[in-house]
């Protein structure tokens, strides 16, 4: 029986295992924000969705892709797991401004403009210069917006954070983060 409540993980990153996927649904973990990649560029990205594909298909009973808000309701009803889809990093765009729809359809629903150090987006928290978003950078927020794909600015520096807010039309997160 489902549980009454909606329980959310926002943000994980594991060895996905049969035992983990019972333990999450044994737990009624409606929906998990998934960190599908760091670092990976397109091509590595694009594995890294075929295993998860291949994991909905294995544990089609646990587990489903979610796409929309509405999925955590479904998997709550179901049962099941909803997992969405993020990258730590803005690598699997590579330099170009394309790639962002392109992975917004194959399942990614959040995006970190950067992970600890400059990107070709923003700066990250461990750099000693915030220079914030770069014109790159401003131009894909633009795109994440019209596609919908979220803005995350966890491991972001300060000013890249205020500057993404101004910058955004959609409400960004900061998915995790220390004071």
């Amino acid at each position: 029986m489902p549980h009454p409540s909606l329980f959310i993980d926002a943000l994980q990153y594991n060895n996905w295992s049969e035992e983990i996927f019972q333990q999450i649904q044994d737990g009624g973990l409606s929906a998990i924000h998934v960190t599908i990649c760091y670092h990976e560029d397109f091509d590595e990205m694009l594995q890294n969705v075929n295993d998860w594909n291949d994991r909905f298909e294995l544990y089609a009973d646990k587990i489903f892709l979610g796409r929309t808000a509405s999925d955590v309701r479904k998997a709550q009803k179901e049962g099941r797991t909803a997992i969405f889809f993020g990258f730590q990093n803005c690598s699997p765009i590579e330099d170009d401004i394309e790639l962002v729809e392109a992975c917004y359809e194959l399942g990614a629903r959040f995006m970190q403009l950067t992970y600890n150090n400059q990107s070709l987006l923003a700066t990250g928290c461990y750099e000693e210069n915030d220079s914030g978003v770069t014109r790159m950078g401003r131009q894909v927020i633009k795109e994440m917006n019209r596609v919908g794909l979220v803005v995350d600015m966890s491991h972001s520096a300060e000013r890249s954070t205020l500057d993404a807010i101004e910058i955004s039309e959609r409400p960004i997160v900061i998915s995790h983060a220390n004071p």
